[in-house]
C-alpha cells in the first residue's frame, strides 16, 4: 500500500508518503504533522499490475490536537517548575548564610579544642558497624554487582544502630526517610540545619539521628550514594526494626571498610549460626535479599512510549495509603497498553468527557457514526485485559469510572488514562477485606515509595 498525506485537498504538493510492504499489520503511523493543520490521507493499493487508484480516507480530513485543547483550563501545573526553583533558590540561600555563620564561628574557636574532638569522635565506640541486633532501630545498606555484595571485614552486611529506644511506630519517620534518596550529597548541611532546631521535638531528634546514621555509613564505606531505600522497613519479634537501603554499582570497585562476597556464600554462613525459629531482621534480610535485589532492578525499568490504561486501587491503613501495584513493575500501577501513540487528541478527550460517571464502561457508545470509533475499540480492549489482569470479572465494569480530569504525561512519552473504581472501593478502608489480598504478583506500596518511584524513572 501506498499511504500519502497533505495539507492540500487535492494532494498538490505531497506532505509525504509511506510505502507498507509489510502486511501484518494494516495500520501506519504518520509522524511530524503540526498541530492544528488540516491533512487529507489518500491509500493507493498495488499489486502485479501496478497501483490503483487512490482512496480518500473517511473522513476526509483530521487535525492533529491534544486534549488540553478542549479542557478550556490552564494546565494543572503551570508554572509549577518556576515556582520550585523560586523555592530551591531562597533553600541555598539561607543554606549559604547559615554555613557561612557557622564557619565563622568555628574560626574563632581554639584549634586544640577542634583537634580534640576530631581525634575523641575518631576513637568513639560508635564509629563502627554493628554485628549483631539488640531491640533498636538499624540502618543497613545493600550495595551489590551482579551475584555480588559488598561485606565488612566480618563477613557482615554493613550495619549502623539508629536508635537503641525508638519508638514501636517509625513508620512516618520512615517516609520521611526515604527522600533522602533524592539527596545523599546534602545530608551534611541537612544535620547542621536540622540541629539548629531540634530543641525538646521528639520527631526532630528521631530524624536527627536518622541522618546521623547514614552520615556515619556514608563516612564508614567512603562514599556519599547510599543508593534508594527499600519500601518497607524490616521487622522481626525480637524488636528490631531495620531499614534497608539498595544500591547497584558498575565494578567490584574497592571501599573503605568492606569487601565482596557472593551472595550465596554469605547466605550459607549466616544460616549455620542463625535460629530460624525465631530470625531476626538480620536473618530477614538475607533470607530475602534475592527478593529486595529483585524489586530495586524492577523498580527502576521505565515504560516504552504510548499510551495506558491505569487502575488506581488504594488500601489506607491508620498511619498510612497504600497503592496497588504489579510486582514485576512497581514504579507505575497496573496497567496494559492502549498504543503506541501517547497522545490524547482533542476529540477523544471530548469524547471520554461524555461518558458520565454512572455509565458503564463495559457499555461504551458503539454507533458505527463515533468519530474516535478506533479509539473506542482500542480503549474497550484495554478495560477487558485489564480487568483480566487484576483478577475481576467483567461485570464489575458497570460501576467503574474513566478519570476525566487530565491525562495522566509522566514524561518520556508516556501517557496514562485511569481507570477508577466505584466511589466507595476507590480506598479501602482499615478493617476492611482488601480483595488483592490472596493473589499473587501484586504488591501494596505506600504512596510515598510510589510517588518516589515515578519521579526516579520519569523525570
Amino acid at each position: 500500500f501506498l499511504v500519502e498525506w497533505s495539507s492540500s485537498e487535492d494532494f498538490s504538493p505531497l506532505a509525504g508518503e509511506i510505502i507498507m510492504d509489510n502486511l501484518h499489520s494494516l495500520r501506519c503511523s504518520i509522524t511530524g504533522l503540526r498541530t492544528g493543520q488540516r491533512y487529507y490521507v489518500r491509500v493507493s493499493a498495488y499489486n502485479m499490475r501496478g497501483w490503483g487508484p487512490p482512496c480518500k480516507s473517511t473522513p476526509e480530513y483530521a487535525s492533529p490536537s491534544n486534549w488540553k485543547d478542549c479542557s478550556g483550563r490552564e494546565p494543572r501545573r503551570r508554572g509549577h517548575t518556576e515556582a520550585l526553583e523560586r523555592l530551591l533558590q531562597q533553600v541555598r540561600a539561607a543554606h549559604q548564610h547559615y554555613n557561612c555563620r557557622e564557619s565563622s564561628k568555628l574560626q574563632n574557636a581554639g584549634r586544640k579544642q577542634s583537634v580534640s574532638r576530631s581525634l575523641k569522635h575518631l576513637f568513639h565506640s560508635s564509629n563502627k558497624f554493628v554485628k549483631t541486633l539488640k531491640r533498636g532501630l538499624y540502618l543497613s545498606v545493600i550495595l551489590f554487582y551482579k551475584d555480588n555484595l559488598l561485606v565488612t571485614n566480618e563477613d557482615q552486611i554493613p550495619i549502623v544502630e539508629i536508635d537503641d529506644s525508638h519508638s514501636s511506630s517509625v513508620m512516618q519517620d520512615f517516609l520521611w526517610f526515604t527522600k533522602l534518596s533524592c539527596m545523599w550529597d546534602d545530608i551534611r548541611w541537612l544535620r547542621q540545619n536540622m540541629a539548629v532546631s531540634v530543641s525538646s521535638s521528639t520527631a526532630l531528634q528521631a530524624r536527627q539521628k536518622m541522618l546521623s546514621a547514614a552520615a556515619q555509613l556514608q563516612n564508614l564505606l567512603g562514599t556519599h550514594n547510599l543508593g534508594r531505600v527499600f519500601y518497607e522497613p524490616i521487622k522481626d519479634r525480637h524488636g528490631n526494626i531495620l531499614i534497608v537501603t539498595v544500591r547497584e554499582v558498575e565494578s567490584l570497585y574497592s571501599f573503605f571498610n568492606g569487601k565482596w562476597m557472593q551472595i550465596s556464600k554469605l547466605q550459607s554462613q549466616r544460616k549455620s549460626l542463625s535460629t530460624p525459629e525465631e530470625p531476626t531482621a538480620l536473618d530477614i534480610l538475607l533470607i530475602t535479599i534475592q527478593d529486595i535485589l529483585s524489586y530495586h532492578k524492577r523498580s527502576q525499568q521505565r515504560l516504552p512510549p504510548g499510551l495506558y490504561l491505569g487502575y488506581l486501587k488504594l488500601c489506607s491503613s491508620v498511619d498510612q495509603i497504600k497503592v496497588l501495584v504489579l510486582q514485576k513493575l512497581p514504579n507505575v500501577l497496573c496497567h496494559v497498553k492502549i498504543r503506541d501513540n501517547s497522545n490524547v487528541s482533542k476529540d477523544e478527550w471530548e469524547w471520554i468527557q461524555t461518558l458520565s460517571g454512572s455509565e458503564s464502561v463495559e457499555s461504551m457508545d458503539h454507533t458505527s457514526d463515533c468519530p474516535t470509533q478506533l479509539f473506542l475499540y482500542e480503549l474497550q480492549t484495554a478495560v477487558k485485559a485489564l480487568l483480566k489482569q487484576i483478577n475481576l470479572p467483567l461485570h464489575q465494569a458497570k460501576h467503574f469510572r474513566l478519570y476525566t480530569q487530565e491525562v495522566l504525561e509522566l514524561g518520556h512519552n508516556v501517557s496514562f488514562l485511569l481507570l477508577l473504581p466505584a466511589s466507595d472501593d476507590v480506598c479501602t478502608a482499615p478493617g476492611q477485606n482488601n480483595p488483592y489480598t490472596p493473589h499473587s504478583g501484586f504488591l501494596n506500596l505506600p504512596l510515598q515509595m510510589f510517588e518516589l518511584g515515578i519521579v526516579a524513572c520519569f523525570s
